[in-house]
């Protein structure tokens, strides 16, 4: 319980993590590393009882410090995350956990060898609507789980090293693996790159689990209205998940069609039903400060979390195979999670 945390990276979102830590984790916050000298200033004036430095080693040496928050560019995951591993602390780093999945296989593994917690910040596996959907899926109310959809659209946040699928898909990624509860099997996508010959600004992605079950992913940074939105389509329910409704972000839809019976001409006749639309009681909490005590409470533990490295490699190895898929013109191709 006295194990030090530091945060590594004060950019995009970092200040958000940097909240949560001085909150959740108080006194034992010991360390913000980042390189940008007006970042470090910044940070050393809002957090003034925390040790601001451009130096990982102060960390990597330091035994006190036995848990880091990694919130860096993504291209720096890797060496940052096997660093911190490597010299014996827990991890908790954003996601995507990593470029590729020989590398977030590599993590996982060496997690594991090393008997520490690796934990991959898929945030949104923490929102109290998404766990409350998996909760109604899983149900016997829901029947059977049919299809997903979701969109994930704004005008920006524009970036040029990873497509916009990379940049914000991984969290339509995590939430469906989750609400499915198995490993995809095969990814097909089209994209566009509008703004920059590089990446690609706009995604339509489809991801293929057993049993038949599909996930359509729509996500843009070039888009007019800002939408967070997933429905998932049951035999005997409907939900829709929507972030930006303040008033009712997960609804319930008694709604489906109903085989009634086989006609002389053996096609099956079906019924509507369209039910009542009920609103969940959910908890009040903000994701990230749940996911980053669920890390603490881990760390202290010794115990795998939720979000674990092998939760990563299962997303990254899609995002790999929707790259493959963009390249070969929107081709079917395998998902390759590595063994366990």
């Amino acid at each position: 319980m006295s194990d030090a945390v530091a945060l590594v990276g004060f950019g995009y979102w970092a200040p958000n993590l940097a909240r949560n830590l001085q909150t959740h984790a108080g006194d034992r916050w010991r360390y913000l590393v980042e390189l940008s000298p007006e970042r470090r200033a910044k940070a050393a004036g809002l957090y003034p009882k925390v040790t601001v430095t451009d130096d990982l080693s102060a960390v990597l040496d330091d035994p006190a410090v036995g848990m880091a928050v990694v919130a860096t560019p993504a291209a720096t995951h890797v060496s940052l995350t096997r660093r911190l591993l490597e010299a014996g602390k827990h991890v908790l780093v954003e996601k995507p956990l990593a470029l590729s999945s020989a590398d977030a296989v590599a993590l996982a593994r060496l997690a594991d060898q090393r008997e520490r917690v690796l934990m991959v910040g898929h945030t949104f596996e923490y929102v109290p609507a998404v766990r409350k959907m998996k909760e109604l899926v899983d149900g016997d109310d829901f029947g059977d789980l049919l299809y997903l959809h979701s969109q994930r659209l704004n005008l920006g946040r524009i970036q040029s090293d990873i497509n916009a699928f990379w940049s914000i898909g991984p969290h339509d990624v995590s939430i469906a693996n989750f609400l499915v509860g198995q490993r995809p099997e095969w990814a097909a996508a089209e994209g566009a790159r509008y703004l920059n010959k590089t990446v690609e600004d706009v995604a339509f992605v489809t991801v293929g689990y057993p049993g038949g079950v599909l996930a359509h992913m729509h996500v843009s940074w070039l888009d007019p209205s800002k939408t967070r939105r997933t429905t998932v389509v049951g035999s005997k329910q409907m939900l829709v998940y929507d972030d930006m409704d303040a008033d009712a972000k997960l609804r319930v839809y008694d709604k489906g069609a109903d085989k009634v019976f086989e006609d002389e001409y053996g096609a099956w006749q079906y019924r509507l039903r369209d039910g009542v639309v009920t609103v969940p009681e959910l908890e009040k909490a903000e994701p990230l400060g749940v996911e980053l005590r669920h890390f603490l409470e881990c760390a202290d533990a010794g115990t795998r979390p939720r979000t674990d490295g092998w939760n990563g490699v299962d997303v990254v190895a899609v995002l790999e195979a929707v790259d493959a898929s963009l390249r070969a013109g929107g081709a079917q191709v395998k998902v390759e999670a590595g063994d366990r």
